[in-house]
């Protein structure tokens, strides 16, 4: 296995506002949109004036699903370039993709990618860290398929091909990852997801990638628990009232200390509990994911009171989020004031259909199809 020399990242600087890249001027349509302003670090509250925007929910390891889910969005070329073709889209990744399928790093390094991309032409894409990401800094690998195992430790080998730039490695990885998955495959060497050995050397790989102060942990570490963008907000479980009066910011800034492997007194960081521990941290929080038919009529009153007090407290006038499949697809509840957008599109979940939530002058719709991402249909208003 490659050993892994990397000069550790410094602590994010404060928090202060900032303009991502001015739109290429080559673009028309960019020429009247503000530039999209961020605030925090990592980013909590994000300005993207007359952006449209799409969210797309749990993808767990499965890249094929993934890229279906994102050209259907209208952001992914689907010629195999991996371009991004969404303009001045602003694309929100809800968490929970490690787990469960065998082309993470992959994901990863491909939402990487078109975020650069995106940039240059007056977009972004931002990613939320969901608890499949905090349970494996926190060294929780149940749910990591033999094939995940496998592409840490051919990553490694890449990362070292690149004498350890890690920028380099990492977005560059989407173009290289399936050859070299193939040639794994191919190879006598090859001894199969059973082997002790081979097993024993991936957990090993993972453990230096994503342990607290890890590459791949400090890359996680870029993103927040919970994104503000315009009014809308977004995380992986559920934002409630105690969260926001603990500070939103404050809590995505101590679990991206914790994943750097951060800490003032100098010992090991704790685990941020409110953000990522128990059953109604935010990434853990099932409480507008759940059945209503399931609920007396008095717990769907409390759960709706609770959701617009939330939104009052933070500001926004709907929330979206992930975490629990919704085997009838992306849907609203509680007028719309919540959007559940995990559809388990994963191979390793329900390999379901892949849809996307886009919103577009504050009103909001389901993309079920290519073709919806191009035509008009009914769609929620909130204005």
């Amino acid at each position: 296995m490659a050993s892994l020399c990397l000069t550790p990242l410094p602590p994010p600087p404060p928090s202060q506002p900032r303009k991502l890249l001015e739109p290429n001027s080559s673009s028309s349509s960019s020429l009247n949109l503000k530039p999209i302003v961020v605030n925090g670090n990592p980013p909590t509250f994000v300005s993207a004036p007359g952006r449209r925007i799409v969210a797309v929910g749990d993808l767990h390891g499965d890249l094929d699903q993934a890229r279906c889910a994102l050209e259907m969005a209208g952001v992914l070329s689907s010629d195999g370039e991996d371009l991004w073709t969404g303009g001045e889209t602003v694309l929100i990744q809800l968490g929970d993709i490690l787990d469960r399928g065998d082309d993470e790093i992959a994901i990863l390094s491909l939402l990487r990618s078109l975020d650069i991309q995106a940039k240059a032409e007056g977009g972004a894409v931002f990613q939320v860290n969901g608890n499949h990401e905090t349970m494996n800094v926190e060294g929780d690998f149940r749910y990591v398929e033999s094939g995940a195992f496998d592409e840490c430790i051919d990553f490694l080998e890449y990362l070292d091909e690149c004498t350890n730039d890690w920028e380099e490695a990492f977005v560059g990885w989407i173009g290289v990852s399936g050859r070299w998955k193939k040639e794994r495959k191919m190879s006598q060497n090859y001894w199969g997801p059973l082997n002790l050995v081979k097993r024993q050397k991936g957990m090993i790989a993972r453990s230096m990638l994503l342990r607290p102060g890890g590459p791949l942990a400090c890359e996680l570490a870029q993103h927040a628990v919970v994104l503000k963008v315009n009014d809308w907000v977004f995380c992986h479980g559920g934002l409630l009232p105690h969260h926001v009066a603990y500070g939103i910011e404050r809590m995505n800034g101590e679990v991206s200390h914790w994943m750097r492997g951060l800490s003032e007194s100098g010992d090991s960081p704790q685990i941020p509990f409110m953000a990522t521990r128990g059953y109604d941290s935010v990434v853990w929080n099932r409480l507008f994911s759940r059945d209503v038919s399931d609920l007396e009529d008095y717990q769907i009153k409390q759960i709706h009171s609770i959701l617009e007090e939330t939104l009052q407290a933070v500001g926004a006038t709907a929330m979206v989020v992930g975490h629990t499949p919704q085997t009838l697809g992306v849907n609203c509840k509680y007028n719309c004031s919540i959007w559940r957008i995990d559809v388990g599109m994963s191979s390793g979940v329900l390999n379901s259909r892949p849809e996307v939530l886009e919103v577009r002058d504050n009103k909001a719709r389901v993309i079920s199809s290519r073709m919806d991402a191009y035509s008009e249909f009914q769609a929620i208003d909130y204005i």
